[in-house]
């Protein structure tokens, strides 16, 4: 009736909620019985009924499943929350547990809540007593009942798992809980009167176990144990014997015995002595008896001393290429190890008491050290020493870094038996053994490891960085050679001369740009070739003008046409260019003190005599293909000239146009100079030939400048 009304129900809502999911549903989860669990089940925004189901059979509609008084639904209604609250959990829980949601037909997947069950308190038959006679066989036997996984047991006497138990399982009605039964087989000599052994069931329910404790009381022979302390003991130490006897009967005597010799003043049951080497080889041995008979026990005694020397190995000296083979005997107790290696490294060689070494090479050669070891007691070693006669062997680093400007040394360490006739030092054309060359000193020292040579440099020059120096050993079986080379150690001098070379640098090249304006200034003045790819290097002048050539000198006009000729400045040969034109000037009497006006009367003449030149050259040569045509004449002028006049202040203008673009670039190509094609000067009859560099300023004011404070 329950399932067709919940079947209507489903009909009649199928098409209400239609869009609404789980959020949360139910999860496997693992619950000790008597515990509390939520299942949970929310589906956000739907409001119809819920149903949850265990193993198919429904609980109950929304939050109404009184039939089940430990289930309760939880959350808030207004979010859809309808968790499954189990408050304590029991076997019949352990289902599958599933939620719907009846209007928006949509159930949950499926969750399987596993219950687990601790066992019953665990019972031994027989407890808590059981009494047994010597030498009969018996058995223990414990159960564990309705625990679900089934129960583990074990037995543990005096703290120890015991081995050898066998169990078995069996299912009870309701398929899910389960009984185990274990038997433990247990021998009398196994056994101490009065023992107690328990027994112990456990399960995932309850991990830590249940126990049950029987106590055995045994009649038998006496147990004995016979303990040694301390154990293991140092030779000439105080040793104490122990005899525990436990017996069923009470223990009646003792007697004790060193090997096969009994110790009469001893009678109970501990025995002290002060030990030897007999006792590591002769046993000590208790006999205890009771009514039922005697039991015997012997220990030896673990007498430990260090290692000693039973055969000591001896140094070696050996031809390259020829075999080595070292002895060496240890004793000690424990058994002690031995190993061979060489002295500087951890490289084990041998573990054994005789180290071979097929065809010796020269780094072979060295200390090596046989060593033994007892463990916890001591070590001793014994270190012997491999000559191996061969050439001379030269370890050294190949590049050495020294500093600029000052002592340096290249050190060659050479290792060579036996030691060697000769060291040479060679770079370049000399070569040095010993003693000081100039700034050279070569400097050889004798050590345990080998020979050191130093070659000492007073003063390190840049050259010294571009030498090889060659390192070279020689005694009867050959030679070896290594070959050095210096690199320059980075410091803070390195900085401080970089900072001062780009000073310097900038320094020059101001210096520069105000000797070429300044020589520019008089290009007008000078009738000598000048170079362009560096300052003007010739300078002449016309001294003997009449001041009647001053008249008209305003009036003329240049036009400077250039021709583009790319060259790279080289500050070396400006400064030499620099001093040439000082000192031509001084030859000259550039720097003598004149009137003023008979240098401008001067000026004023090489102005007119450039022009004339300028109109020539202007009247022969075809336009320049990077200016275009020259300016046309000017009809205004009266009488016409030859050639129309060019103001000097307008050419100036364009040639410091072009220093400026020059400046602008430093780092590309040097601007292209003036070439001034060549034309008569008149009234000399001789050739000019004239090139000024392009953006020279050839201004008169300056010039007139110049002259003022030449004049002053």
């Amino acid at each position: 009736m329950v399932s067709w009304l919940l079947f209507l129900l489903l009909f009649c809502f199928t098409s209400t909620g239609s869009s609404a999911v789980f959020t949360q549903q139910p999860t496997d989860l693992v619950v000790v019985a008597g515990h509390p669990v939520t299942l949970p089940c929310t589906i956000p925004g739907y409001h119809g009924m819920v149903l949850w189901l265990r193993d198919g059979m429904a609980l109950g509609v929304n939050r109404d499943i009184s039939g089940y008084p430990r289930y309760d639904i939880i959350g808030d209604h207004s979010k859809g929350e309808y968790h499954l609250l189990i408050q304590r959990t029991e076997i019949q829980d352990d289902a599958f547990f599933e939620c719907q949601a009846i209007q928006a037909a949509i159930r949950s997947r499926p969750a399987r809540l596993t219950v687990l069950v601790p066992p019953d308190d665990p019972v031994i038959v027989g407890a808590p007593v059981m009494s047994l006679r010597a030498g009969d066989h018996f058995n223990l036997t414990c159960h564990a009942d309705n625990a679900k996984p089934a129960a583990s047991i074990i037995w543990i006497r005096n703290g120890l798992v015991l081995s050898g138990a066998m169990y078995s399982k069996t299912l009870l009605r309701d398929g899910k809980r389960e009984s185990t039964v274990s038997t433990l087989y247990l021998s009398p000599s196994n056994i101490e009167s009065g023992q107690q052994i328990t027994c112990r069931a456990s399960n995932k329910a309850a991990p830590n176990g249940k126990d049950a404790t029987v106590t055995i009381d045994i009649q038998h022979l006496p147990i004995v144990n016979l303990t040694v302390d301390p154990q293991p003991v140092l030779e000439g130490n105080l040793i104490k014997f122990h005899c525990a006897a436990k017996a069923n009967p009470p223990v009646l005597y003792y007697r004790w015995a060193k090997g096969i010799n009994g110790i009469l003043d001893v009678h109970g049951d501990t025995y002290e002595v002060v030990v030897d080497h007999s006792f590591f080889t002769e046993p000590v041995s208790c006999e205890v008896t009771n009514a039922l008979g005697n039991t015997n026990i012997s220990r030896n005694v673990d007498v430990y001393f260090g290692p000693r020397m039973a055969a000591e190995p001896q140094s070696l000296q050996v031809d390259l290429g020829s075999d080595a083979v070292f002895n060496c005997a240890w004793t000690g107790n424990p058994s002690l190890t031995i190993v061979w290696m060489k002295r500087g490294s951890g490289v084990v060689l041998s573990n054994k008491s005789t180290l071979t070494m097929k065809a010796v090479k020269q780094e072979d050669a060295g200390k090596y050290v046989c060593r033994a070891v007892v463990p916890r007691v001591n070590a001793g070693e014994k270190e012997v020493t491999l000559t191996v006669n061969g050439p001379p062997t030269i370890s050294s680093t190949q590049t050495q870094q020294v500093l600029y400007g000052e002592k340096g040394q290249i050190k060659c360490f050479i290792r060579s038996t036996p030691p060697p006739d000769r060291i040479a030092w060679s770079w370049k054309e000399t070569v040095l053994e010993s003693g000081t060359s100039g700034r050279y000193t070569v400097e050889t020292v004798s050590t345990d490891e080998g020979v050191i040579s130093t070659l000492t440099m007073s003063n390190i020059v840049p050259a010294d960085f571009q030498t090889i120096y060659n390192c070279t050993a020689w005694n009867s079986f050959g030679s070896d050679t290594e070959i050095i080379r210096l690199k320059e150690q980075e410091t803070l001098r390195l900085a401080v001369i970089i900072g001062v070379g780009v000073g310097a640098f900038l320094a020059l090249s101001i210096l520069l740009g105000t000797l070429g304006a300044y020589c520019c200034t008089r290009f007008q003045r000078k009738d000598v070739h000048l170079v362009m790819s560096s300052l003007p290097v010739s300078l002449s002048r016309q001294r003997d003008v009449k001041p009647e050539s001053l008249k008209g000198a305003g009036k003329v006009k240049n036009d400077i046409r250039v021709e583009i000729v790319h060259k790279d400045h080289n500050a070396a040969r400006e400064s030499e260019e620099h001093t040439s034109i000082k000192q031509m000037m001084i030859e000259r009497g550039e720097f003598q003190q004149e009137p003023v006006l008979k240098q401008l009367e001067v000026l004023q003449e090489e102005e007119k005599e450039f022009q004339h030149i300028k109109c020539q050259h202007l009247q022969r040569e075809p336009t320049h293909p990077h200016y275009g045509p020259g300016p046309e004449p000017d009809s205004r002028l009266s009488p016409k000239p030859p050639c129309w006049n060019y103001d000097l202040g307008q050419a100036a203008g364009a040639h410091r146009h072009v220093l400026h673009q020059h400046l602008q670039h430093p780092g590309g190509h040097a601007q292209p100079p003036v070439r001034l094609q060549p034309a008569f000067r008149p009234g000399h009859g001789q050739q000019l030939h004239r090139t000024v560099r392009a953006g020279v300023p050839a201004q008169l004011p300056e010039r007139l400048q110049l002259l003022h404070r030449h004049a002053v």
